[in-house]
């Protein structure tokens, strides 16, 4: 089976979703991509951006973002933890997801629990947009509100706003004309605070662990 996958291109100050091929061969501002034998190294201005991705394969090759993060943010103090929450609520973020299609086969259930990548997209959120600030604001203010003084995680989960914007300008059809919606995969970046706490019995036993969602609406 044969599955075609179009999507419209769409660009919302809000959240901007891009194929991988477009954003290397079209990067955004304050990007540069150069061209390496074995893929492509992409430069971007920390000042200006936050990029939140981890080096991946495509079907280009190795692609490696200078100056991320990476998905997942470790802070070992409340300045570490001050300055990455500034930089979310000012600056735009920019993340690697996948859309996916479920095997589906009712006679294998291994293969039911497997996806399929079909799409790879750079996602950018917009931390300044009064919307996406406040979803922000409020879920990291309850975050440390409840683990105050203890080490946690928190999830920042895009899945909602990702199907949101799937379901107007993404298109999966089989071979038999059948929509398919995608499933995300990797849809959430990480927060981790280490606390110094010498007992730190909620974090040791994973009762902070936290999560939250953000919506275009």
């Amino acid at each position: 089976m044969r599955d075609t996958v179009t999507s419209k291109k769409v660009s919302h100050s809000r959240m901007r979703v891009t194929e991988v091929e477009e954003f290397l061969r079209e990067p955004p501002a304050g990007f540069s991509v150069k061209a390496l034998g074995s893929g492509y190294r992409v430069h971007s201005d920390p000042e200006k951006s936050l990029v939140l991705i981890d080096d991946f394969f495509s079907c280009r090759g190795k692609i490696v973002f200078e100056n991320s993060l990476g998905r997942k943010v470790k802070m070992h103090n409340l300045w570490e933890y001050t300055s990455m929450r500034k930089r979310l609520l000012s600056k735009r973020s920019y993340l690697l997801m996948s859309a996916c299609q479920e095997n589906c086969s009712a006679n294998n259930k291994k293969a039911a629990r497997e996806v399929r990548v079909l799409k790879q997209y750079v996602v950018s959120i917009d931390g300044n947009d009064p919307l996406i600030k406040w979803q922000m604001e409020k879920g990291l203010d309850w975050t440390i509100s409840s683990v105050a003084g203890e080490s946690y995680r928190v999830d920042i989960d895009l899945t909602q706003a990702l199907d949101s914007w799937a379901a107007k300008n993404i298109h999966i059809k089989t071979d038999k004309l059948i929509k398919v919606k995608p499933v995300w995969r990797d849809a959430s970046f990480t927060l981790k605070y280490y606390s110094d706490a010498l007992f730190d019995f909620p974090h040791w036993f994973g009762f902070s662990k936290r999560n939250f969602k953000l919506s275009l609406t």
